[in-house]
């Protein structure tokens, strides 16, 4: 039987879709982390199903942006003495940059190296963001 500690401080990163897990531990290079990292994959949830949690037994800087843009429906809970401080709800960021990239030809960042990628929402429901120079409409899977 496997005993998962309690955290006394750090983060849990809950409600994470089903295999979607593995990618966040990769973007935050958790493998390489000197803390103690706990990772579940497809435990059961009520609220969606399956899904993956990752408690990390310190505290990290996170961008939360990134993590939503992954997967909007994430929560991420601070911990602090073992009580939950903070409760924190993901949504799609409204702007992103250098996370989704301009695949159009014609764009200034496709012969502009140094330019940054910006990316702002164009539409919630349709998860799409539109480039701040060109226009180019991306889909939040772009990035997933």
């Amino acid at each position: 039987m496997l005993i998962v500690d309690k955290i006394k401080n750090g983060i849990v990163i809950d409600h994470i879709k089903a295999g979607q897990g593995v990618r966040i531990f990769e973007w935050l290079s958790l493998g390489k982390s000197p803390h103690t990292i706990s990772f579940v994959v497809n435990a059961s949830s009520t609220r969606i199903g399956k899904k993956d949690i990752i408690k990390i037994y310190d505290t990290i800087n996170i961008n939360y942006d990134i993590l939503g843009l992954i997967d909007p429906n994430i929560t991420v809970n601070i911990i602090e003495n073992e009580i939950v401080t903070q409760k924190i709800m993901l949504q799609l960021p409204e702007r992103v940059e250098n996370v989704i990239f301009c695949k159009n030809p014609r764009c200034i960042t496709s012969t502009e190296k140094y330019i940054p990628h910006i990316f702002n929402i164009a539409d919630r429901t349709a998860e799409t963001y539109r480039c701040a120079y060109c226009d180019e409409t991306r889909g939040a899977e772009d990035f997933r």
